[in-house]
């Protein structure tokens, strides 16, 4: 077995990276005959990842995985299929990243639907319980979940009830991002003052290391990061849709904005539903609410899709790892859904490498050149 010291391609945005061990299978040569022979038969018992691991990022005053798995699907029927059956696969998929050095996981308290409202969070705290690994990577896990901006939500004490809600759900005892869904600026401003002392109040309290936001636009964000700063409380990070189908001038304003304010940017959508994984075609279009959205789009998006299957044919990676790894060289944390181990294998192939400039431009060019794009949330604000 070969010994060698190897460091991934560095990225811009990351933290300075760490030197690792990598281990091959073929014989030592002359070189490494320094290296006791007690050392090479233990290193043959370690497990080694299969995917470039552990290279972590900044966001507020945790320490996350460059990219992070977005469980929107884990309870959600209606646009993604979910049954109960699905959930020993889940929870492989949910190995398969803590194993590989994932430790960021996106949810929400409205993801699941009707009855299953909330079982996305239920089924993120029961895998992280029954995780059979090393306990350094169970309790090194960061969870960020999102509380929906619901009209009966009108009070501080009220957010602060779906906090200690979620906590339950999940069975832990502090939550390591609390994100506002979204933003009721538009349509009941006066109760997004009282979310904002929500958001404060669980900080305090302690129910979460830090605080973020979702689906704000730049001018609401930057009102609510001064609201906070006053406070004593920072705000640790913005989530918004932001993929090759979603950089318009409000998404590229809000990037330039959060890199101003120290606010990690969390892309969510950076496949855009799937469109930009080279798995779909105006003629082979997914069942349900997402056909009727790909029919529109998929027909205007030849430059982009022509673009991203260049580079990936070259680089032998897929059109979506090209995808994720362009929301990843923008200095953003990717949260591409996962709902089997296959598609969590595909989303780990997006780690390791890096986009040359060209090909940053090339992409981006490709995505000005496509004459459609992304369908915004309704819910982000200006």
């Amino acid at each position: 077995m070969a010994l060698s010291i190897w460091m991934p391609a560095s990225i811009s945005i990351s933290a300075p990276p760490t030197w690792y061990v990598k281990c091959s299978g073929a014989k030592a040569s002359t070189a490494d005959s320094f290296i006791p022979s007690s050392l090479l038969n233990s290193l043959k018992t370690l497990k080694f990842p299969r995917f470039w691991p552990w290279q972590r990022v900044k966001m507020g005053p945790l320490t996350v995985s460059p990219m992070g798995f977005g469980t929107w699907a884990w309870g959600n029927q209606l646009l993604w299929g979910y049954q109960e059956s699905m959930d020993s696969q889940l929870q492989d998929t949910f190995n398969l990243a803590l194993e590989n050095g994932i430790n960021f996981f996106d949810t929400a308290d409205s993801y699941g639907t009707g009855k299953l409202n909330g079982q996305s969070e239920r089924l993120l705290g029961k895998f992280i319980r029954e995780f059979q690994g090393r306990k350094a990577f169970q309790d090194d896990v960061v969870i960020a979940t999102k509380f929906a901006a619901y009209p009966w939500r009108l009070t501080p004490g009220q957010f602060v009830n779906a906090c200690k809600s979620s906590l339950h759900r999940m069975q832990i005892e502090q939550i390591g991002i609390g994100q506002l869904h979204w933003s009721t600026a538009n349509y009941a401003p006066l109760q997004e003052r009282a979310l904002w002392d929500g958001l404060v109040a669980m900080h305090e309290k302690g129910l979460v290391r830090a605080v973020g936001v979702s689906n704000y636009g730049p001018k609401q964000l930057l009102k609510i990061h001064d609201y906070l700063k006053a406070r004593g409380v920072p705000l640790c990070s913005a989530q918004v849709q932001f993929s090759l189908l979603s950089m318009g001038r409000d998404q590229m304003e809000i990037k330039k904005l959060c890199d101003s304010l120290g606010i990690r940017l969390i892309s969510y959508s950076p496949l855009g539903l799937g469109m930009l994984t080279g798995k779909y075609s105006p003629s082979n279009l997914p069942q349900g609410p997402r056909g009727l959205l790909f029919r529109q789009i998929l027909p205007g998006l030849e430059p982009l899709l022509s673009s991203l299957k260049e580079i990936a044919g070259k680089r032998r990676k897929t059109m979506s790892q090209v995808a994720i790894n362009w929301c990843i060289c923008k200095g953003t944390i990717p949260i591409p859904g996962v709902k089997s181990v296959k598609q969590g294998e595909e989303n780990l192939g997006a780690l390791g490498w890096q986009l040359s400039a060209d090909e940053l431009s090339q992409l981006e060019y490709g995505a000005l050149e496509s004459p459609s794009k992304m369908i915004q949330n309704i819910f982000q604000t200006s």
